[in-house]
């Protein structure tokens, strides 16, 4: 029997393939890129929901406050209004108007509320209530009670002048 015949092919030529350890590494490798992939692409699934569902009631409610910083009247601004919204809902505001330390200055609470329709998307608020400030001359019930507090702020500027003219 010829010995040819049982030899090993390793001895035969160059060695060929891929060792057990390679194969693992870039198994491994091939899997965390797979895995950046997917979560790349699920945020951006998410981000595209997300811009879908907030144009609804951010443009109503953007409407709405464009209407309140509109009005001249606070009178009819104390009665709130009302309109349809484009998605069939419908969309409820009112305010709270007091006044504050400032003459002409004015703290309104806004409250927007939404109804009917079709059904709110999932994690949309049915009522949005926002804080702000205005400067409204026109709106002064009590002129007296302006002119008191045209005073006290005069008083108090002078004063803080007066601190600052003492400190130089």
């Amino acid at each position: 029997m010829p010995r040819r015949l049982f030899r090993s092919s390793r001895a035969a030529g160059p060695r060929r393939g891929f060792t057990l350890p390679e194969v693992l590494v870039s198994m491994a490798i091939f899997t965390m890129a797979a895995i950046v992939l997917a979560a790349a692409y699920i945020g951006i699934l998410n981000g595209y929901d997300a811009a879908a569902r907030m144009g609804t009631s951010d443009v109503d409610v953007a409407f709405a406050r464009a209407l309140v910083l509109a009005e001249p009247d606070r009178e009819k601004l104390e009665q709130g209004g009302d309109f349809d919204a484009a998605d069939g809902r419908r969309v409820h505001w009112s305010v709270e108007i007091s006044p504050t330390t400032m003459p002409d200055l004015y703290q309104i609470v806004f409250t927007c509320a939404f109804s009917g329709g079709n059904q709110p998307v999932k994690g949309e608020p049915e009522q949005v209530v926002e804080t702000f400030r205005v400067l409204r001359p026109t709106w002064a019930v009590e002129v007296a009670e302006r002119d008191k507090l045209r005073e006290a702020v005069k008083a108090r500027i002078a004063e803080i002048q007066g601190k600052e003219a003492g400190a130089r």
